[in-house]
């Protein structure tokens, strides 16, 4: 099953605009809460500009992008926890995802109503963190109890090591913190409490969607957001997502363009977020270039070469002998793969080798 990223938030806050933009499906997006009651799954192709800089020097025959889903989950409100609202859906929806795109409202306007009457990005996200909070807390409780005699017998040395991290993410949670803000030194205790599959101990990004002219740099809100989230090891990211919405209804790629710099961006907010949204996943990027096809494929950060050429074929994996590498600035300097390998560029790597984002790769293999 491909990772997952779940947008989530209160409602009216512009996740399924957002999320229109992203995948150019049809979620309703009506100024009412709920308006997303089953979570849509949208398959987003993830820019990369490497893949069309190596069709100009290879001329495949089609140039295959990798691609990242991205999930509108339904708005939540307060007493989630409890089941009010449609928290018990919205709950179990998110616990499926792997990190969480948290929109947060950071604009005015009249004609669009707010849940709790006002907009107050920090207190919206306030609202969700403690419902995701009192979640993993009847988690990690229901865990503490059936842990703690092994531990404190001390005949169960893991026991005691799961019990102590128990402790530590229960007492964050009960000062209001989520359990990623949470450090564990040993690779070790990051598996056990990665294995707690708690809520707020996902990757999460927060989107602060604003109006068109705060879309370069932020405005009050946003900085108000930034300062609450500096120590909570999450990214932030600024989208107009009324904005993206008129982008994404252009019909040319150059009025898009045209659009974008007549608002002072270099880039879409939509093509800045899925590629944070992978980023946040982990993930990165090999490539492949040859006449047939140039194509992006996807792997977990610091996957070996054995592992990555399985995501090609399992039986690229199981009969590895070696991998070729070429760095990708190499090939677009030299302009084609013999050229490299003239230069003496291409690097020949074994079992042990950590693929870098960007290397474009060619596997030996023998079944």
């Amino acid at each position: 099953m491909a990772l997952q990223c779940g947008i989530v938030g209160l409602p009216n806050v512009g996740k399924s605009t957002l999320f229109n933009c992203l995948s150019n499906a049809k979620a309703q997006a009506a100024n009412f809460p709920f308006c997303t009651i089953e979570p849509n799954v949208g398959v987003i192709t993830v820019p990369d500009e490497r893949l069309n800089k190596l069709a100009e020097l290879v001329h495949p025959q089609r140039i295959v992008p990798t691609t990242v889903e991205i999930v509108d989950i339904a708005g939540l409100v307060k007493g989630a926890n409890k089941g009010e609202g449609l928290g018990n859906k919205f709950l179990a929806n998110i616990r499926e995802t792997d990190a969480i795109l948290h929109v947060l409202r950071c604009f005015d306007d009249e004609n669009v109503t707010h849940v709790d009457g006002s907009v107050d990005p920090v207190r919206d996200k306030e609202i969700i963190d403690y419902e995701l909070q009192l979640k993993d807390l009847e988690t990690i409780e229901n865990r503490i109890q059936r842990v703690q005699k092994q531990a404190q017998t001390g005949g169960d040395k893991n026991a005691k090591q799961t019990y102590d991290i128990l402790v530590r993410i229960k007492e964050a949670l009960e000062q209001g913190k989520s359990a990623r803000t949470v450090t564990f030194e040993t690779k070790d205790e990051q598996k056990i409490a990665k294995e707690l599959f708690l809520l707020t101990n996902k990757p999460v990004m927060y989107v602060c969607n604003v109006d068109e002219a705060s879309a370069i740099n932020g405005n009050n809100y946003v900085d108000r957001v930034r300062e609450v989230i500096k120590d909570e090891h999450a990214e932030i990211l600024v989208v107009a997502a009324k904005t993206e919405s008129d982008i994404a209804e252009l019909e040319t790629y150059e009025d898009r363009r045209m659009f974008l710099q007549e608002i002072g961006l270099e880039e879409s907010g939509v093509t800045r977020l899925i590629k944070a949204a992978y980023k946040l996943l982990n993930l990165e990027t090999f490539l492949t270039a040859g006449a047939q096809e140039v194509r992006a494929w996807t792997y977990p950060k610091g996957s070996k070469a054995p592992q990555c050429a399985g995501v090609i074929h399992t039986d690229f994996e199981k009969g590895f002998i070696r991998a070729e590498v070429i760095k990708y600035a190499d090939f677009v300097q030299y302009g084609a793969e013999a050229a490299v390998k003239e230069a003496g560029k291409m690097s020949v790597e074994g079992k042990e080798y950590v693929v870098q984002d960007g290397d474009i790769m060619h596997f030996r293999f023998n079944v």
